[in-house]
């Protein structure tokens, strides 16, 4: 008896910590132990002229499409809903030195997934696949943290894999709280900056942003980024030089 009361007892200290993780997701800029899988929208699509959208390449391995997700307009900015993880881009470009930005707000944090999400501007957009496309982008989770990432058409980061915590980044006060961030990519000069509610908190030098395995150019179309599994409210998205 006492065998069988202790072996429960350590499976109590085992699973609990996970357990508690999967509820309340990881801690900031760590990975979840379980990935969670992308849901679809129902009756998604694009619906916004002069934007385009490109899932992750995971994504279409897994049959899913930019119809998986929804992009329409409202109250006079975009609603994003994503199902997989995708870009969205405007048909205008950006080139030279310029600024692109938007206002981002999560009506109700993390309702749609159990761990913090991230979402963003893009610069050097491109291409038509996940094969083909090209892209930089910064994006912000409600839980403090941001990443500064990009496709060449391979997968790259610049601030490490598991992004960096900046206290510029606002934090939501809870699972289904309101949470909002005004993020930017400003190219000027030799350097590529990402700023979010008014703080820089990254700037790479061109060099670093453009070569082999990363972008060609920081010329390009311009737009959003989206995680799996979002729901936000976009505001204010302009590009000015």
């Amino acid at each position: 008896m006492e065998k069988r009361l202790c072996r429960f007892a350590l499976a109590v200290v085992v699973l609990a910590p996970v357990a508690l993780v999967a509820q309340g997701g990881p801690p900031a800029g760590q990975r979840p132990p379980v990935e969670e899988k992308a849901t679809p929208i129902e009756n998604g699509g694009i619906f916004v002229k002069g934007w385009t959208g490109i899932v992750d390449e995971g994504a279409v391995k897994q049959g899913q499409s930019e119809k998986d997700s929804s992009f329409k307009a409202e109250g006079g900015g975009f609603h994003v809903m994503t199902g997989p993880a995708i870009t969205y881009l405007d048909a205008k470009k950006a080139t030279g030195d310029f600024t692109v930005s938007a206002t981002f707000t999560e009506p109700h944090y993390m309702n749609r997934n159990t761990h913090p999400h991230p979402y963003g501007v893009v610069i050097a957009g491109g291409g038509k696949t996940a094969a083909d496309q090209s892209a930089l982008y910064c994006a912000a989770y409600g839980s403090g943290t941001f990443i500064v990432r990009g496709f060449g058409p391979a997968a790259f980061q610049l601030n490490g894999r598991r992004g960096e915590a900046n206290d510029a980044v606002h934090k939501a006060a809870g699972p289904g709280e309101p949470v909002t961030q005004t993020i930017a990519i400003q190219v000027k000069g030799g350097n590529v900056s990402c700023v979010i509610n008014g703080t820089t908190v990254g700037t790479y030098a061109k060099a670093d942003v453009v070569g082999e395995g990363k972008l060609t150019t920081t010329d390009g179309q311009v737009g959003i980024r989206m995680a799996h599994n979002t729901d936000v409210l976009i505001k204010d998205f302009k590009v000015t030089k």
